[in-house]
């Protein structure tokens, strides 16, 4: 219900905005809502060739190709003048995002097919480690923590085996295989949930741990400082890891307390010592490395583990082919009909997808959130705030909303500011902190079907929030 009506008061209010804002004389046209690409330059006015600055004209008259650029201003784009059909065509500004309809296009291209891919790959495997036995196991051996932090998940149940990859897979970056493991977990949960169109506990908790986004292996955010000549791309990952960790305590203990979990059980104590030892172990591991060993180790580590897994899946599988017998199937014939399930909960949570990128698509191109945006880092700057603090705040803001705009936020600060300053520092932390929300609500519930999320939304932007604040005190303090 909260999900919904945020849903409607976006899409609402950036089109009302759109609409004022066109009327208003504030855009000469709002085409670019609707059919403008991501960089695209903005028409902010037409003219007819005697009403603009002379120079320009004479300018526009000797060039073959009818245009004329005029550098305005450094950290914006170009102000171009385009000569056709008797009119000057004034452009200025780029396009933040893909207008409504190439949204919708790319949704389905660029997003949920590439996600079908990999659903049906991982899903696949999946299906190897049921009928192998192997998930079973690995529920077995982790049941006492987990039967803790889900009470309500039976114990040795196939969730929790599901639950483990997806952490594991988030844990060290693979985002490619989270997602699949994620959706699996939501399915084996959504079997033993009571109402069905209701989140329960257990999916509320699985959902809150898994947007506080624990990272251990920062792979992409180390490649885009690199590529931003940083000096040492991978100073960032220990703040990275405390940030994300912090995140994820406070998910835990704020849906802990609302579900009313038993903090002081002796084996959720172990696993949390477990869990710090191991976080402790790598650091002290990663942190005695030279420069080039660092890249090496952070480049490669996630990338092995991938491959083990798979490995040691196909292995096991063939070593308990008599399982697959038993099951009348084969190896091969389980991997199809696993596949097969993945590509099916790919089509599922398509619209849910697609709803949620329009309305958020519409929320940038009009404007509304530039405003707000501003209108924070004024009043950010009015209090004190470090100035280079202020100018990472849209990456935060956007980290919510759009991983892929918050990405385009955290390259444009590198750029612009350097990768070690403590704006491109702090850019990269957030960005890798913290989980698409919105984003993941829409593909997670929609896969089963959950319109009811209770206070998870509300519970996972507290926690992008409390990582946010934790950013900025964990960077001020390391840079």
């Amino acid at each position: 219900m909260v999900l919904s009506r945020f849903w409607l008061v976006i899409f609402i209010s950036s089109i009302v905005f759109v609409i004022f804002s066109l009327f208003s004389g504030q855009n000469y046209t709002i085409d670019h809502v609707l059919n403008g690409k991501k960089d695209d330059p903005i028409l902010i006015s037409e003219k007819y060739i005697d009403q603009i600055p002379a120079f320009i004209k004479d300018s526009i008259n000797t060039s073959e190709e009818k245009t004329f650029i005029i550098n305005r201003d450094t950290l914006n784009a170009d102000t171009t003048y385009v000569y056709k059909n008797k009119t000057v065509k004034i452009f200025s500004g780029v396009q933040k995002s893909d207008g409504l309809l190439p949204t919708c296009k790319s949704t389905l291209l660029d997003l949920i097919l590439p996600l079908m891919a990999y659903l049906a790959f991982f899903c696949g495997l999946m299906e190897l480690l049921i009928i192998s036995g192997v998930s079973e196991k690995l529920a077995k051996v982790l049941s006492p923590v987990f039967v803790k932090v889900f009470p309500s998940v039976p114990k040795n149940h196939p969730s929790i085996s599901y639950m483990t990859l997806n952490f594991a897979a988030n844990f060290l970056g693979l985002d490619s295989a989270a997602t699949p493991f994620g959706l699996k977990a939501m399915e084996s949960l959504q079997t033993i949930n009571p109402e069905k169109d209701k989140a329960s506990d257990a999916q509320i908790m699985f959902m809150c741990l898994h947007a506080s986004g624990l990272t251990l292996i920062a792979t992409s955010i180390i490649g885009y400082r690199a590529a931003a000549n940083s000096a040492n791309p991978a100073d960032v990952m220990l703040p990275c890891i405390i940030t994300s960790f912090i995140g994820t305590i406070a998910a835990f203990l704020i849906v802990g307390a609302r579900q009313k979990i038993n903090f002081k059980s002796a084996s959720l104590l172990m696993g949390l010592m477990v869990l710090i030892a191991a976080i402790v172990g790598l650091l002290m591991y990663v942190n005695h490395l030279d420069l080039i060993g660092k890249n090496y180790f952070t480049t490669n580590l996630s990338a092995l583990i991938l491959i083990g897994i798979i490995v040691a899946t196909l292995i096991f599988s063939f070593v308990k082919e008599k399982k697959f017998t038993e099951a009348n199937t084969t190896v091969y014939e389980a991997f199809v009909t696993g596949a097969n399930n993945g590509v099916k909960t790919g089509v599922t949570i398509f619209p849910y997808v697609l709803g949620m990128l329009v309305a958020i698509s519409l929320f940038r191109n009009s404007g509304l959130f530039e405003i707000i945006s501003n209108g924070l880092g004024f009043v950010f700057s009015n209090m004190g705030v470090n100035k280079e603090i202020v100018d990472a705040l849209p990456v935060a803001l956007l980290r919510p909303f759009s991983s892929a705009g918050s990405r385009g936020f955290l390259i444009d600060s590198m750029n612009t500011f350097g990768a070690d300053s403590l704006t491109g520092r702090l850019s990269s932390i957030f960005q890798c902190s913290a989980e698409s929300t919105f984003y993941v609500i829409a593909v997670y519930f929609g896969s089963v079907n959950i319109k009811n999320t209770r206070y998870a939304l509300g519970t996972m932007l507290l926690v992008d929030v409390i990582c946010v604040i934790t950013a900025i005190f964990v960077a001020s303090w390391f840079f």
